[in-house]
């Protein structure tokens, strides 16, 4: 009798740490949200232990249609090698807790003594081992729970990869933007110039300030060249979760905008102790309890009963042949196996301990970050950039009617872009503070992101 550990398996984990809170200048991708394929649809043939799926990646959205984050997910649930390799993992322990519990087999021997057939005895008899001590179940049970072990393992992988996915998912979203902000910032350095020429030809202007113009301009051609650099790496990065190619991701569709929910850190605290990893560091202790008292179990002796027949060739007559065989435990009592197995045992519990402490570190650090990013944006959006955007235009007007000096329109088109950056930055450092907590204490009504 075995079990097989399916929920760990089946269940669809997305991010969770998220609800709409769009600021005036917020960052978003343009056209509406659309609805992409749910992540359990593509997930159900694929988790199944030893049916790995044949579906093609492509069915995760149509041709052409901007790749959304549920969809995304979807894709690395479906062909992530760690996660498929997790799976089979789960069937294979299925083998080792069908295995613990068959009973040994029994032994037909025959004895032939003396060579000459009038003088010969033959006995046939049938030796079946009897065990003792509880040992089938003791290893059943180790069994089991080593297959429980399993199936945290990859619960634990899963939800780090649900969560290095979104955050690149995010990266993407925030490369793309900066792709675009680099456009606009490169027209607006195009128009400084077009004024400085205009200038210039009017004599209104030392023939210096186009010269600026021209190198801001050039400037801003090297952010444009590196911004899609940026975007290159992060679709590679995110493509490799599932092993594809960042050229298969054309445009991501998606709320960068939109900051992660802060939930205060008693409430995270108290979800601490269904944390995936302290769940498998639980289970692994247990494992190690029952392995134990396997080797407990292999202290107490097994017993041999014999059962047969011997023909006597010159008696010419049969005889009934019985046995009992127990070994005696005067020097092999097991003592070594069973010490190595507490104090396994002991190691596990200490690393359980080792992991509720980095774990409650990780999780106020993935705190705090997200606290201090989502302070950054809100900060950055509702005072730095809308006065930035108020100093360029009006830095770029006085140019125009020659009250600044070009200089003063550079510099103010230098902060602008510079604050834009930094509330990308800041959106995308709070996304991924966000997918840390959901690495840690896994995605539990994660589906509230994408839909």
């Amino acid at each position: 009798m075995y079990k097989l550990v399916l929920p760990f398996a089946l269940a669809a984990a997305l991010p969770c740490h998220a609800q709409a809170q769009t600021p005036p200048f917020a960052i978003a991708a343009p056209g509406p949200m659309k609805t992409d394929v749910p992540a359990m649809s593509l997930l159900a043939p694929t988790m199944a232990p030893g049916q790995p799926s044949s579906a093609p990646l492509d069915q995760a959205a149509p041709a052409g249609a901007p790749l959304l984050l549920a969809g995304a997910l979807a894709r690395v649930l479906q062909a992530n090698p760690d996660l498929r390799a997790g799976v089979h993992e789960i069937s294979a322990q299925a083998g080792a807790v069908m295995q613990a519990g068959m009973a040994p087999n029994p032994e037909l021997a025959t004895v032939v003594e003396d060579a000459r057939e009038s003088t010969r005895s033959t006995t046939v008899q049938l030796n079946v081992p009897i065990e003792l001590g509880g040992k089938r179940a003791a290893r059943v049970n180790a069994a089991q729970l080593g297959q429980d072990a399993a199936g945290a393992e990859l619960a634990v992988k899963r939800n780090a990869v649900l969560a290095t996915a979104r955050a690149a998912f995010y990266d993407v979203l925030a490369a793309q933007q900066r792709l675009h902000i680099a456009n606009a910032s490169l027209a607006l350095a195009d128009g400084a110039l077009a004024a400085a020429s205009k200038r210039v030809l009017a004599g209104k202007n030392s023939p210096v300030d186009e010269t600026r113009a021209r190198i801001a301009a050039a400037s801003v051609k090297l952010d444009l060249a590196q911004a899609g650099g940026e975007l290159a790496s992060a679709k590679n990065r995110l493509a490799a979760l599932w092993g594809g190619s960042g050229r298969e991701i054309g445009h991501v569709d998606g709320q960068l905008g939109h900051l992660p929910a802060q939930p205060t850190l008693p409430h995270l605290m108290a979800q601490l102790d269904a944390a995936p990893a302290l769940r498998l560091a639980q289970t692994e202790l247990a494992r190690r309890q029952a392995l134990a008292q396997v080797e407990r179990a292999g202290r107490v002796p097994d017993l041999t009963v014999s059962i047969g027949a011997k023909r006597d060739g010159q008696a010419g007559r049969n005889q009934a042949v019985f046995g009992l065989a127990i070994p005696l435990p005067l020097f092999d009592r097991n003592q070594g196996k069973l010490h190595e197995a507490l104090q396994r045992g002991e190691k596990a519990r200490v690393e359980l301990d080792g992991a509720r402490a980095r774990l409650t570190s990780e999780l106020a650090q993935a705190h705090e970050a997200l606290a201090v990013a989502r302070e950054q944006a809100r900060l950055l959006n509702d005072d730095i950039l809308p006065g930035a955007q108020s100093a360029y235009e009006a830095a770029r007007t006085g140019f125009e009617y020659g009250k600044f000096a070009l200089i003063d329109v550079i510099d103010a088109q230098r902060t602008l872009l510079q604050a834009r950056l930094q509330h990308l930055r800041a959106l995308a450092d709070a996304h991924r503070a966000a997918a840390d907590i959901d690495s840690i204490l896994g995605a539990q009504g994660a589906t509230q992101t994408v839909e």
